[in-house]
């Protein structure tokens, strides 16, 4: 948030496009998010003004690492394909903030309390992007705070934010999926108890035992056929979001990849719910209430090799600093 403090402040307009260094996009993809942002008010007045417009993440690897090629998997199947159910669905907010596009008025109205504006004070505490500052998963707690504070809503963009992995090994992948289940789980309790329940395995499981005993059915012939099913869905998803088939050559990799993050995601998550510590930027952090964090007074560090190489999550970022958000500009 610091690092997003002078350009919210010298902003000359009121639409804002935050935007992750590591995204690229379409040409025209901004033209037709403030398109979706700034059109007119529906005559039925029943309906919210659209207040954020966001891009489904689609991952793009050229390193070649285990783990980028797993994040990739899961970022272009399951995240992709549970991204987009619940913005259908709509019945509450769900953004990731690789792409967004809001306007600043309404950020000034918001800070994070979740609370209708008619139950709060405005003259209250911190408003606008710095009230943000304390959240771990800010970009979600922004437009949170936008549905439910001003009562408006999301909408997507038929475009999509390209997302470039560098060079993420599979120790890295696990404990930054451990990092934002710990984190998310503090923010939407519930929807993260059940959601190793839309994992193939477990529900495969589910379904096998389910179908053997009402019908008799074999799960050496069920899981087969229930894996291919879901690996199909997966794919489609996969070439809907690039617009293009997938490569041969890349086939091979993508389901490979795909196994390991299918075998993976039911061991991270009972991984995630067991703690409360994340690893940010090279510091540790305590997840609070609402996804709230604060900095923990040990650096976590243990002794033996295989423990260590397993905490060595995303140290080559540990150089970055903060921006004075005081800054005079």
């Amino acid at each position: 948030m610091n690092n997003l403090m002078k350009s919210y402040r010298q902003a000359a307009h009121d639409i804002l496009w935050v935007i992750d260094s590591n995204i690229s996009v379409a040409p025209g993809t901004l033209a037709r998010a403030v398109d979706i942002l700034i059109r007119p008010m529906p005559q039925n007045p029943s309906k919210e003004r659209v207040a954020l417009v966001h891009h489904v993440p689609f991952a793009t690897e050229y390193e070649g690492y285990l783990g980028a090629r797993v994040e990739a998997a899961f970022l272009n199947t399951n995240h992709a394909k549970m991204y987009l159910a619940i913005n259908t669905v709509a019945i509450d907010s769900c953004v990731v903030g690789k792409s967004n596009l809001y306007r600043r008025s309404d950020m000034e109205r918001v800070n994070g309390s979740l609370k209708s504006r008619k139950e709060t004070d405005p003259r209250e505490g911190e408003y606008g992007l710095a009230a943000f500052g304390s959240f771990l998963a800010e970009d979600n707690m922004i437009a949170g705070a936008l549905w439910h504070e001003l009562d408006v809503r999301h909408d997507l963009s038929c475009d999509v934010a390209h997302n470039a992995i560098g060079k993420m090994t599979l120790a890295d992948y696990v404990w930054r999926r451990v990092r934002w289940i710990r984190v998310r789980k503090h923010m939407v309790l519930a929807a993260t108890i059940v959601e190793p329940f839309t994992e193939n395995l477990v529900a495969s499981s589910i379904a096998a035992a389910s179908v053997k005993y009402l019908f008799g059915v074999s799960p050496w012939v069920f899981l087969p056929i229930h894996h291919s099913a879901w690996l199909w869905v997966d794919w489609d998803v996969y070439e809907s979001l690039a617009g293009y088939p997938l490569p041969v050559h890349e086939r091979s990799k993508f389901i490979g990849a795909w196994c390991i993050r299918e075998m993976l995601a039911l061991p991270i998550w009972i991984l995630a719910m067991c703690g409360n510590e994340v690893k940010w930027r090279g510091k540790r952090y305590q997840v609070l209430r609402a996804g709230q964090v604060r900095r923990t007074a040990t650096d976590g560090t243990r002794n033996g090799g295989f423990w260590r190489w397993w905490r060595q999550e995303e140290d080559s970022l540990s150089q970055y600093e903060s921006l004075p958000i005081n800054e005079p500009i």
